[in-house]
């Protein structure tokens, strides 16, 4: 590592940042809508195996290639496997967070909107496209870059060392309140008591799907927030504080939405719409003989909400602005404004048409990430030296012996097929 590049201060500065990565929208917006769409518990049981068998193994493996060369995704690769097909795979690892934060975004700008719109209850008709998410979204954007900018330390580590416990706060503080409404009883029946018959292969492939964005999997992102990591910090330890953050905010965001989903007796498979567009339904009810708590209720929900979002699209921009800085020498604050100009450009398809916005969401969660995951497992497995996996994952022999053989077999041949297999069923979808 050269002795100017930054890196995380501990191992809870790791955490932090991997978990702000993992705990965003992915988490707070994405997983109650899919859990609702997808079969309630038994969804979520699906979603817990798939985090710990495979995405905890492949987050291990992206963390092995960032770590063993303190590079940006592209750079990484250009190290371990120069002159290669290989390469791609840092390609795809920087192209991939761009096209996902520009839509992102979009949610993002909503966030802030309804956060503004939350003190005064005044929610109105949900309008995802047009001038003003436009605006909310260039806002939006702005201040990700703008955390960015201020580098390692200063910008991503301190915001996640503040943000990350102030979302489990309001997010517990949230889920009391929602499991306390009349009628929230169904919607915590709908959590924790699984119907396997409703267990399918779109039922897996959406659950694992599920796991890799809320885990930040094949995005880059791990890669390049594991270049920041110093030689003598364990990456299983913060690889299961990271796993195990993203698991316990995922299932305390969906006993925060769904008991209130159910008790305003709205669909639990109201998609991608329903934090914006049958919440604020709930909180308007609510309003109506409580508006002082409901305003402070809808206001600590959608702060969550932009906080949130904000993590995930730091850790994303990050992606992009490392390769810009390491790979063609252009100073941070630059790297930003590109990056912002990137995204926003990418993003107006999808601002201005809701159709284009499902279209790159679908494409970005079931080909480029199941893409990206893919080539990470059979590099890790297959191409790259056994004994430099073991010496990342084992810190050169001094810890995690025993578990390496279980990390090493699963990511060389279950992980292959079961993710090649999801790929298979997508494009079957």
């Amino acid at each position: 590592m050269s002795g100017n590049r930054e890196h995380f201060g501990s191992r809870a500065a790791v955490i932090m940042a991997m978990a702000g990565s993992a705990i965003g929208l992915g988490n707070i917006w994405r997983f109650p809508y899919m859990v609702g769409e997808y079969g309630g518990a038994a969804f979520i049981l699906v979603y817990i195996l798939c985090s710990f068998v495979l995405s905890f193994p492949i987050f291990l493996s992206e963390a092995v290639i960032g770590r063993k060369t303190h590079s940006n995704a592209i750079g990484a690769m250009k190290k371990l496997a120069p002159g290669s097909f290989w390469t791609s795979l840092g390609y795809l690892s920087v192209i991939t967070p761009m096209i996902i934060v520009s839509y992102y975004s979009i949610v993002g700008g909503w966030s802030i909107e309804y956060f503004f719109k939350s003190l005064t209850l005044n929610f109105g008709e949900f309008r995802p496209t047009g001038w003003t998410p436009l605006i909310f979204n260039t806002i939006f954007l702005a201040l990700s870059s703008l955390v960015v900018a201020f580098g390692i330390k200063g910008g991503i580590e301190k915001f996640n060392k503040i943000s990350i416990p102030v979302l489990f706060v309001l997010i517990v503080l949230i889920m009391v309140y929602s499991v306390n409404m009349p009628g929230a009883d169904k919607g915590i029946d709908y959590l924790i008591k699984p119907d396997f018959s409703k267990l399918t292969g779109r039922t897996f492939a959406f659950a694992l799907g599920q796991s890799f964005y809320s885990m930040s999997l094949g995005m880059g992102i791990v890669i390049t927030y594991s270049s920041y990591v110093k030689k003598d910090e364990n990456l299983v330890a913060s690889g299961v504080g990271t796993v195990v953050a993203a698991l316990i905010f995922s299932v305390l965001a969906g006993f925060a939405i769904m008991p209130a989903v159910f008790s305003a007796g709205i669909a639990p498979s109201s998609g991608p719409g329903l934090v914006y567009q049958t919440l604020p339904h709930v909180f308007m009810g609510m309003g109506a003989s409580s508006p002082v708590i409901a305003t402070i209720v809808a206001s600590l929900f959608f702060f969550s909400v932009v906080v949130a979002a904000m993590t995930s699209s730091i850790s994303l921009i990050e992606v992009g602005v490392a390769y810009l800085v390491e790979e063609k020498g252009v100073k941070r604050s630059l790297a930003c404004l590109l990056v912002f100009l990137v995204a926003w450009v990418l993003g107006l398809a999808s601002v201005f048409s809701i159709k284009a916005f499902g279209k790159v969401d679908a494409f970005s969660s079931n080909f480029l990430l199941t893409a990206g995951v893919l080539l990470v497992v059979l590099f890790v497995g297959w191409r790259m030296g056994k004994e430099d996996v073991r010496g990342e994952i084992t810190n050169q022999g001094t810890v995690n012996k025993r578990v390496f053989g279980i990390f090493y077999f699963l990511i060389r041949y279950v992980a292959p097929i079961t993710v090649l297999t999801i790929f298979v069923t997508n494009l079957a979808l």
